[in-house]
């Protein structure tokens, strides 16, 4: 393999998971952070608007305003899209027609059922030529690697990537089969989930020492997680989706309670440890132990566990991650390490 330097790119770096990949990528040792691009701070030095990259990031590093059309016609071959849903496929058509690699990190990939899309976002998909060319990819449950030759990657979401990791092992193997409302899901995410803007809901005074639901019954997550919790189970799988905001400024906590169906903790543990054997950003914590936000901060581990409640005759399955960067930026420089045939943890241990 050549030593030379990939040159990759960052659209919408000035974001909370674009300064996150920033950081990673200024220092990842087999690429060269050649553009990083952000409408509102086009001229200004990263360093200065991001300060604490400082001694992490190139000192003249300097924002720019690249439309999709400069950025599909320069040198840089690795595009990362930071945006938000529907701005994303402005920056994907060109790139992708231009033979450019693409880690998407929006929506806009994600779902492949485009009525469901409509359903969720309000509005026909903006390149449905597209999605069928786009590969969702969670490293950890990836049957095979044809995935790596895929130039358009949709990089999944914070919450279905704290889900789907512990749930869909235990599908493929038939060891859950939940019925329709009968598989309860509450997640709680720091504030950074909900990106960087000014928005009263928000401020540091609304939002320390509270917390509070929102989204249910409607959050747009639910069409991605059911959507892979389907494909994975053969069958139509409904879950109840209940996210919650927690004062933290970072992080994901989820409980998944589903009928057990004479399935033991034991054989979960035992599932996970097959299915996730050469795993590194995996830990799978004992029975009884419960996985702490504190501990995957920064990170981009994902600690999982299980308990069997006999009274109840469920299963509570317990994750938790950091949502910038195994919930974002973290994974998605793991799924360039894999695609580009380096080894997996490269730039982020």
């Amino acid at each position: 393999m050549s030593q030379s330097l990939i040159q990759v790119g960052i659209v919408g770096a000035s974001g909370y998971t674009g300064e996150e990949l920033v950081g990673i990528l200024a220092q990842h040792p087999h690429v060269e952070l050649a553009m990083v691009c952000s409408r509102s701070l086009a001229g200004k030095k990263v360093v200065d608007e991001l300060p604490r990259l400082r001694g992490r990031v190139n000192a003249n590093l300097v924002f720019s305003a690249s439309s999709p059309q400069e950025c599909a016609a320069s040198a840089v071959g690795v595009w990362f899209l930071a945006l938000p849903h529907g701005v994303a496929t402005e920056y994907a058509q060109p790139l992708v027609a231009a033979g450019k690699k693409v880690l998407d990190l929006s929506a806009d990939f994600r779902l492949k059922d485009l009525q469901i899309y409509k359903k969720y976002y309000g509005h026909e998909h903006p390149a449905p030529q597209l999605t069928s060319q786009a590969k969702y990819v969670i490293p950890e449950l990836q049957l095979d690697d044809s995935w790596k030759k895929i130039s358009l990657v949709a990089c999944p979401g914070c919450y279905p990537t704290s889900i789907q990791i512990p749930v869909i092992p235990l599908l493929r193997a038939g060891l859950i089969k939940p019925e329709p409302g009968r598989c309860v899901i509450n997640s709680y995410s720091g504030v950074s989930g909900a990106g960087k803007k000014a928005d009263v809901n928000y401020l540091f005074c609304e939002r320390d020492g509270s917390m509070k639901a929102y989204g249910i019954s409607n959050h747009r997550h639910i069409a991605e997680i059911e959507e892979q919790l389907s494909g994975a189970a053969g069958k139509a799988v409904v879950v109840q989706f209940n996210p919650h905001l927690a004062p933290m400024h970072r992080g994901i906590s989820t409980t998944i309670v589903v009928p057990a169906n004479g399935a033991t903790a034991a054989q979960v543990e035992n599932c996970w440890q097959k299915a996730f054997a050469d795993k590194p950003f995996i830990s799978i914590l004992k029975s009884g132990d419960f996985p702490d936000t504190a501990h995957v901060a920064y990170s981009n581990q994902i600690e999982i566990s299980v308990v069997a409640d006999e009274r109840t005759g469920n299963l509570i399955i317990t994750s938790v991650i950091d949502n910038l960067l195994k919930g974002a930026g973290g994974q998605a420089v793991q799924i360039l390490n894999l695609m580009m045939g380096w080894n997996e943890t490269t730039g982020l241990r």
